[in-house]
């Protein structure tokens, strides 16, 4: 991986991106002010560093029918790495899963957040795969009820306290 030390150009790109990330390399290049080629190489470096991880489409999940989110904090009844990688894998398999976090406090080990189209797929999602699970021994669910802060950018304005001078 290309260590790429991020100025203000950088992070404009990066601000740009989250919003659009269907933007052209031209609008963007006019958007920072730079010309196509080099805002071209600046992102292609960007990438090389790991800054940007992947490039998607956000779906609306209610026009697909998936109008039920969970979170569900899992416990475990071993904590060894081989119980958890074993867990991890099996969760990596469930289209369902949206995110898995391994977490502290709360009397869990993991936090997963998923996404079905009502109450009876996630009763057989719970009893049919989650339960199912080796090492599973307590699982505590919350419903989302309405979804107030919805943004998937993260914030750059720490950035100015390590950019180049």
């Amino acid at each position: 991986m290309v260590m790429l030390k991020l100025d203000r150009t950088d992070r404009l790109i990066l601000e740009v991106m989250q919003q659009n990330g269907r933007i052209s390399n031209l609008e963007l290049a006019e958007r920072v002010g730079l010309s196509p080629s080099p805002c071209s190489r600046r992102v292609k470096q960007l990438e090389d560093a790991g800054f940007i991880r992947r490039h998607v489409t956000l779906l609306n999940a209610n026009k697909l029918n998936l109008s039920l989110t969970a979170y569900i904090h899992i416990s475990m009844d071993l904590h060894t790495p081989e119980r958890f990688e074993h867990f991890e894998e099996e969760v990596a398999k469930y289209d369902e899963v949206m995110e898995c976090m391994l977490v502290t406090g709360n009397d869990s080990d993991y936090q997963l957040k998923v996404t079905v189209p009502d109450m009876e797929h996630f009763q057989n999602f719970l009893l049919g795969k989650l339960t199912r699970i080796p090492g599973v021994t307590g699982v505590r669910s919350s419903f989302i009820l309405r979804t107030v802060i919805d943004h998937t950018e993260l914030p750059l304005t720490h950035i100015q306290d390590w950019m180049e001078g």
